[in-house]
């Protein structure tokens, strides 16, 4: 992936999915953290989707080109042109990543234009413990399974879940390498708090090793 495919990536995360873009500033290791932005901004492709399109048959429709993409990435065989399919496949075949959590995070996508509950394991564990290999390599799922479900929580309005299962949350990321906290530092972020605030939180946050 070249350069500018690198920064277009980086301008398209930093719009879309801001807490996670600033998080991943605290990486030092850029191949890391382009990989870490390869994964948000094909996160951010999939939540833009039902913005795109009103109608929940139409959007399943684009959810299941992007399923039917897998086949490629996870082959070493992307859609030629397209960035951020060829820099997932990069990514895919540069981390050893299993194909399973990124089916169940569209089919999740799926069911949400259909109304269904926001399946959090799916929405955010999975990808975080994604960012975490990312970072650090396997065998860290367990220890931050509990910051990815305090981060759905507060990303769809559950504050007073993740301000209870925080504590919870914070023991078992002891066990996080500390490279890769950028992973999850974002998790207890408010969604409504401003920039400035939230690199101050940030900040702290990987200072402590706590969120």
């Amino acid at each position: 992936m070249g350069n500018m495919t690198s920064l277009d990536l980086d301008s398209q995360v930093r719009v879309a999915d801001i807490d996670r873009w600033l998080s991943s500033r605290f990486v030092d290791d850029l191949q890391a953290r382009a990989d870490l932005i390869t994964l948000y901004a094909f996160e951010a492709e999939l939540l833009a989707i039902p913005t795109r399109v009103t109608q929940p048959l139409l959007a399943e429709m684009r959810f299941t080109w992007w399923a039917e993409q897998l086949d490629g990435v996870f082959s070493n065989t992307p859609r030629k042109g397209h960035p951020i399919l060829e820099a997932l496949t990069e990514l895919a075949t540069r981390r050893a990543l299993e194909r399973a959590q990124f089916d169940a995070l569209i089919e999740a996508h799926i069911g949400r234009v259909h109304n269904q509950p926001h399946d959090l394991d799916a929405f955010f564990v999975a990808p975080m413990q994604i960012a975490v290999q990312i970072l650090a390599g396997k065998g860290h799922d367990a220890a931050v399974a509990e910051a990815g479900k305090l981060f759905g929580l507060m990303q769809t309005g559950r504050d007073a879940e993740a301000k209870a299962l925080r504590a919870k949350a914070n023991r078992a990321l002891k066990a996080l390498p500390a490279k890769a906290f950028p992973a999850v530092a974002h998790a207890s972020l408010s969604r409504s708090a401003p920039e400035p605030v939230k690199r101050l939180q940030l900040f702290w946050n990987t200072v402590r090793g706590r969120i």
